[in-house]
């Protein structure tokens, strides 16, 4: 990348917007993929690489071609962490979401966010029962998992109903405060495209999610074999794992060892964002306004942990950190009108900072330098 003249005045032509570079793959190429018949249900042993690696072959036997979306998926679930998912309708957003739910049991909701919802349609309200005194009824929100679908279609008080129980793991009715059930997770989705009746997230609302994960078509192999595979039997998935399973293993994720260098590397990714010129990129001040508070640096710890875990390691790499950063931050940053203006998109800002943040050497010993992306 080219550093425009740190003086440029004011209607000179911007600098020019940042590369982009491919993603690598998350779990395997991006190549069609074979039908996948049932194994037998595991017993409830074997490590929890094993046992998440179930979890997903399980997935994979009603989601077709979204490798990337059930690897974050199931980082969310371990690293106790809230997931947006975006993308153009019939992407299968919702039905994977589903589907999570019911592999991993607990108790799940589904609300349908619409344009004349009222937060206490979501969270609860007190009401008056038929003994003339008031009781509280607890809302769609009290349950493991929690599917928010179309989120951007309620108007922002109803948004912001879910701020409380997305960060605390409570809600406040009447001033008497209810927890919710463990583990909990907020699943949300929203479409990019639409305009008419849809509104914008909140900042405060948006910064609760732990990632943003952007769902793109499958490809025309993986196609056909959704229409073979959806279009006369569908798969039905089954319960591998207990909401105890689940709780097991984030705290399995939880004792999972983070050398300072790669908490480090994440605090130093999240403040280049914030303050370019710090971590030398200075050409990037002009297109960002606000950069990732201190919960983005956690929620890329936290991922890093749960990929860890999934990868059979007991120990965190750069390499995880890494390859979480567009997916944690890419919600979080607000560009600059000149961005807007200049076609800039989040995702060019972010692979920038990933390629002039230098990635530290962190050797733990056998299989330390393996890329968990």
């Amino acid at each position: 990348m080219t550093t425009p003249d740190p003086h440029r005045t004011p209607g000179s032509p911007p600098p020019a917007p940042p590369a982009v570079t491919a993603q690598g793959p998350v779990l395997a190429p991006s190549a069609p993929t074979p039908p996948l018949e049932p194994g037998p249900l595991p017993t409830g042993g074997g490590t929890p690489r094993e046992r998440l690696e179930n979890v997903l072959y399980e997935l994979r036997r009603v989601i077709v071609g979204q490798d990337r979306l059930l690897d974050r998926v199931l980082v969310a679930l371990v690293g106790r962490g809230h997931i947006l998912l975006e993308g153009v309708p019939g992407l299968a957003k919702t039905l994977t979401l589903e589907t999570v739910a019911k592999v991993v049991g607990g108790d799940f909701s589904r609300i349908q966010f619409t344009p004349d919802l009222v937060p206490s349609d979501v969270v609860g309200a007190q009401v008056l029962n038929r003994h003339g005194e008031f009781s509280t009824r607890l809302g769609p929100v009290f349950a493991n998992f929690v599917l928010a679908d179309e989120i951007n279609r309620a108007p922002a008080k109803v948004q912001s109903a879910l701020l409380e129980v997305m960060a605390e793991g409570h809600v406040t009715i009447a001033g008497e405060s209810h927890p919710v059930p463990k583990p909990f997770l907020v699943m949300a989705t929203q479409n990019p495209i639409e305009n008419e009746g849809v509104y914008a997230l909140p900042e405060a609302q948006v910064d609760r999610f732990a990632m943003k994960v952007v769902v793109g078509y499958p490809s025309v192999a993986d196609e056909e074999e959704i229409v073979r595979r959806m279009a006369s039997d569908p798969p039905v998935p089954r319960t591998l794992l207990s909401t105890d399973d689940l709780l097991h293993l984030q705290q399995t994720a939880d004792a999972v060892f983070v050398d300072h260098r790669v908490r480090a590397y994440a605090v130093r990714l999240v403040n280049a964002t914030r303050h370019p010129a710090d971590e030398g990129v200075p050409d990037l001040a002009a297109y960002l306004d606000v950069g990732g508070s201190p919960r983005a640096s956690l929620n890329l710890i936290r991922g890093a942990r749960a990929l860890a875990v999934m990868r059979g390691r007991s120990f965190a790499t750069p390499h995880d950190v890494h390859s979480l950063f567009h997916d944690v931050l890419r919600h979080r940053v607000v560009l600059s009108y000149e961005a807007l203006a200049s076609d800039v998109k989040p995702d060019q800002v972010l692979t920038a900072i990933l390629d002039a943040v230098e990635m530290p050497d962190v050797s733990l010993g056998h299989g330390a330098a393996e890329s968990a992306a």
